[in-house]
């Protein structure tokens, strides 16, 4: 191995080591109950950082096939460190900040005030409302930031997790949250395409115009000039018997 591709290699690999073992929560993920997380999720926290942009899975797994390999338990969609210095505490915390902040889906916008917040794993709050934006643009470019009374949550017994800097819930009712008045869609009328019978029924109405119509001519007969009958071939034949003779 080159040594500017191993400096890279070591480089991740601490990155990994501090993400996954040390401080998940500075980058804005929650690992599940055994610890790991997501690829995905991973690769979206890393790729915020300046200067590692570049990060791909497979750059990832490269740290994985190499000397730091005992530093990670791994499968083919997540990943956790071995050695874990993180907690989340269990207890509520007697003391919350007043208001807390999350980000959602602009199109999810008036479905949370009307539902509130719900999710089986953990709705991930900040107390930092530029930090719930970065967590929101992960799901959204354009998400919308709404506010979180913690003490009317708490009278709707919301039970919240410290975890570091995020706090953490099952559910927030519609009744605590509060943000931007939510955006009424404007629903597109169909305009009706007319026919060409009606545009036909219209145009015969129209002021100073008048519309050719073969059934309605006064004068039949002019349909029928220029045409032969029908048994025109058989006088044309008897006429030519004649002058042969």
């Amino acid at each position: 191995m080159h040594r500017r591709n191993r400096i890279r290699v070591e480089n991740l690999s601490r990155l990994l080591s501090y993400i996954l073992g040390h401080r998940p929560d500075e980058f804005g993920l929650v690992p599940d109950r055994e610890g790991f997380i997501g690829y995905k999720e991973l690769l979206q926290a890393i790729h915020e950082e300046p200067g590692w942009g570049y990060v791909r899975l497979g750059d990832i797994r490269e740290v994985l096939m190499g000397e730091s390999r005992s530093l990670f338990d791994f499968d083919e969609n997540r990943i956790r460190a071995l050695e874990r210095r993180w907690q989340i505490d269990v207890g509520s915390p007697e003391k919350m900040p007043p208001i807390l902040y999350v980000a959602v889906r602009k199109r999810a916008h008036a479905h949370t005030m009307e539902k509130g917040l719900a999710s089986e794993r953990n709705v991930v709050l900040s107390a930092d409302s530029e930090f719930a934006m970065r967590l929101g643009r992960r799901r959204d470019n354009k998400p919308v930031l709404l506010e979180v009374q913690t003490s009317a949550a708490r009278q709707k017994n919301c039970s919240f997790l410290v975890f570091g800097n995020l706090y953490l819930t099952r559910e927030i009712p519609p009744e605590c949250l509060s943000g931007p008045p939510v955006e009424v869609e404007a629903v597109a009328r169909k305009v009706e395409r007319p026919n060409e019978e009606s545009l036909i029924r219209k145009q015969e109405f129209m002021p100073g115009s008048f519309l050719l119509d073969a059934v309605r001519d006064p004068a039949p007969h002019r349909a029928l000039r220029g045409k032969k009958g029908k048994g025109w071939k058989e006088e044309a034949r008897k006429m030519r018997k004649r002058r042969s003779r």
